[in-house]
């Protein structure tokens, strides 16, 4: 079983990957999501309220360390204007701030560590 897990969600599908290493879990993360960012943005919504692109995730993309009861999680969001948020927990997110000069996937990579 390996120790990281990436989960991607984009859109409707799920895809699920085995890392044998953090580093190599962030380097399909960050593949994954400059690849989505590619696609382009989403367009703005209005139901009851106007929803903007940026106020929109178009994708996650989430590494776990696949444990049951004690895993620690943390990812990006790819938002609809091809903004990358990067967060830590998995049920309760919260945003993490990177340190300046530090990417989002960087930030990320510390806090799994």
């Amino acid at each position: 079983m390996a120790p990281f897990k990436l989960t991607i969600r984009n859109g409707p599908k799920v895809f699920r990957e085995d890392h044998d290493s953090l580093s190599g879990a962030v380097t399909s993360m960050r593949e994954h999501a400059e690849r989505i960012r590619a696609d382009g943005v989403l367009p703005e919504v209005s139901l009851i309220r106007t929803y903007e692109p940026g106020d929109r995730v178009k994708a996650r993309v989430e590494i776990s360390t696949g444990r049951f009861l004690r895993s620690r999680d943390a990812g990006v969001d790819i938002m609809g204007d091809g903004a990358i948020v990067p967060f830590r927990g998995g049920v309760g997110r919260h945003p993490l701030e990177p340190e300046p000069g530090q990417s989002p996937f960087e930030a990320v990579e510390a806090a799994l560590r």
